[in-house]
C-alpha cells in the first residue's frame, strides 16, 4: 500500500518538523487539523501568536525545492483551513503562516524555515 506508506512517511517527517521547530521556541498546539477544503500540518504558538506551519517535504532538489510546491492554490486552501480552525475554536489572535521545507531522508534532513510566508489578506 504505497498510500499508507507515504502517509506514514508524511507524518514521521511533521512530528521531526514539529520538535525542530519546539527547540526553537515554538509550543505545539495541534498536529494535522482538517478543515473545510483543506488540512493544517502544525498550529504553534511563538509567543502571542498562532502559527499554521506548513510542512513540505522532498528527498532531494532533482524535481525543485519543496518551498517551490507552495502554490497560490495551496495558499488560498490554508488560509481557508486556518479561517475555519479559528472560528471552530473561537480565537481571535494574532497569526502567521510559515513554511517550513525539509530535505534529505531521516536522519539526514535539511529544514530552511520561513517565518512569515505569505498573509491571508
Amino acid at each position: 500500500m504505497p498510500c499508507a506508506d507515504a502517509r506514514t512517511r508524511g507524518a514521521r517527517i511533521e512530528r521531526l518538523a514539529a520538535d525542530w521547530l519546539v527547540a526553537r521556541g515554538l509550543s505545539l498546539v495541534a498536529t494535522n487539523q482538517h478543515a473545510k477544503g483543506g488540512e493544517l500540518d502544525l498550529v504553534m504558538r511563538d509567543g502571542d501568536t498562532l502559527v499554521f506551519v506548513e510542512v513540505r517535504h522532498r528527498a532531494d532538489i532533482r524535481h525543485g525545492h519543496p518551498l517551490e510546491t507552495v502554490t497560490a492554490t495551496k495558499r488560498r486552501r490554508l488560509i481557508k483551513a486556518a479561517r475555519f480552525y479559528l472560528q471552530r475554536n473561537r480565537l481571535s489572535c494574532a497569526c502567521r503562516f510559515d513554511v517550513l521545507a525539509v530535505t534529505g531522508t531521516p536522519p539526514k534532513l535539511e529544514f530552511e524555515w520561513v517565518a512569515g510566508a505569505f498573509e491571508a489578506f
